[in-house]
């Protein structure tokens, strides 16, 4: 299913691509589609970071309204950890603040430490995010340089599973599923992992591939959308 009718407007189901944020996927529409959708609103249900790809809800027109149905609904991610690094953004894209060499990580200390996240956890949310405190998002204290401590959220996990180990140029990298409800942050997750396991991690790969009921399968992508999908 690649869109969703709603009160007669339309929900369109994308695979975003890695590099691009959520509001490009909005401008590349707009520009490719000109005057169908110039005096629409659009909106997007649930950030995915540039990193990040897989599925972004996109509302348009009317269905603005009730965008936040989309975004209270579980999530569920596939997402890739660098094992003995640590970063300013919790991902591969920001300045590296520890590194640790040497460590053996055991599959079965991983399985253990996955597990041990199903439930609640009261986390910080990552200083790189657009949550905002006094106003003005965390993101905007951290490119300043201005310290600030970041809000605890609970962050519920539902299921984990553990999808492997590998060596790739040096480096140790994990790979799982989880399945959230809305508001987790799988960078504070994967950094919590790390805590749990006594080895620092950091967030190097991560695909949405299921909100609610709807699953990555048929959604499109931003290149084969044609006008019979608006």
């Amino acid at each position: 299913m690649s869109w969703y009718n709603l009160h007669m407007e339309k929900i369109l189901f994308i695979d975003k691509p890695k590099g691009i944020t959520s509001f490009d996927v909005i401008r590349r529409l707009k520009r490719r589609f000109g005057s169908m959708l110039a005096k629409e609103k659009m909106g997007h249900a649930g950030t995915l970071d540039p990193l990040a790809t897989g599925l972004l809800i996109i509302a348009i027109g009317d269905a603005t309204k009730d965008i936040h149905k989309w975004m209270s609904l579980p999530k569920t991610y596939e997402a890739e950890a660098l094992v003995g690094v640590s970063t300013d953004t919790g991902d591969i894209e920001g300045e590296v603040l520890n590194k640790v060499e040497g460590f053996e990580l055991k599959e079965e200390l991983v399985r253990e430490a996955l597990n041990s996240l199903v439930g609640d956890n009261k986390l910080k949310v990552p200083i790189y995010s657009a949550v905002k405190k006094d106003g003005k998002p965390l993101y905007w204290y951290a490119r300043k340089g201005i310290e600030v401590n970041p809000p605890v959220r609970n962050m519920r996990v539902n299921g984990v599973e553990f999808l492997g180990i590998w060596e790739k140029d040096g480096e140790t990298y994990i790979k799982f599923s989880i399945d959230v409800e809305s508001g987790v942050y799988v960078r504070s997750l994967i950094e919590e992992l790390g805590r749990r396991i006594g080895v620092p991690m950091t967030m190097s790969n991560l695909r949405r591939v299921k909100v609610g009921e709807v699953d990555i399968t048929g959604a499109l992508k931003i290149e084969d959308i044609g006008e019979n999908n608006l």
